[in-house]
């Protein structure tokens, strides 16, 4: 992969299930996703869109074909590297938003800078706040995460799979426990990453409105592409 305005290919990915039975959950899924697009990955429960969410983070490395994330080639890499490859390029937001109650917002968004260790605390934490500004929650900072609301919370995530400045955030039915409302703000911010940052953000979702306001939509249908 030569050209550098793509961030993400897959070619010819599969994947089976073998419980209970075996069964081919991914076919031959073949795209690429430019840098600053907003893809989205639609499809009914049971599609394989999850399933390939997580092999494109490199989480799951149990599949056939070949991924390729920046140029380079990341199928067959080991442990390690892969989890340094999630920690420095990738940024996640799940559905439910993993935050530590008991630690502020600012520390919640701070761990995986530390955890990468690029930067001084002092720095990483400076970094913290332009995240949190950039979310609208900078006047929550030092706020304990159980304190917020889950439309907060999950902004404070969003912040947080920023920290390390990723090219890629990768997510998982964002706004599946918001309300309309929070959910309109979460999708704003990504459409703000994208065009205003150049981030590139692959989700899977079954908002139809989401999906509608992306650039791309991608939809499975047993295991392969159907639009």
């Amino acid at each position: 992969m030569n050209n550098p305005d793509i961030v993400l290919r897959t070619v010819a990915i599969e994947k089976y299930f073998y419980d209970p039975v075996k069964f081919k959950v991914l076919d031959n899924v073949s795209f690429e996703v430019g840098k600053g697009e907003f893809l989205t990955l639609v499809g009914k429960s049971g599609s394989g869109k999850s399933t390939l969410l997580y092999c494109l983070s490199t989480m799951d490395t149990d599949y056939g074909g070949k991924l390729e994330l920046l140029g380079e080639t990341v199928t067959g890499k080991g442990p390690d590297t892969l989890a340094h490859i999630r920690n420095e390029h990738i940024g996640f937001v799940f559905q439910f938003h993993y935050l530590l109650p008991e630690f502020s917002c600012l520390k919640n968004v701070m761990l995986p800078a530390l955890k990468l260790g690029r930067h001084t605390p002092d720095v990483i934490e400076e970094r913290a706040y332009q995240k949190l500004e950039i979310l609208g929650l900078k006047d929550q900072a030092l706020k304990p995460a159980s304190k917020l609301s889950g439309g907060q919370q999950q902004r404070v995530s969003i912040a947080r799979a920023l920290i390390n400045d990723p090219q890629i955030i990768m997510c998982d039915e964002p706004t599946g426990n918001l309300d309309s409302r929070n959910a309109q703000i979460v999708f704003d911010t990504f459409r703000q990453l994208s065009e205003e940052f150049g981030q590139t953000i692959i989700a899977v979702t079954h908002d139809v409105d989401f999906a509608k306001g992306s650039d791309r939509t991608m939809e499975l249908a047993d295991g392969t592409i159907v639009h």
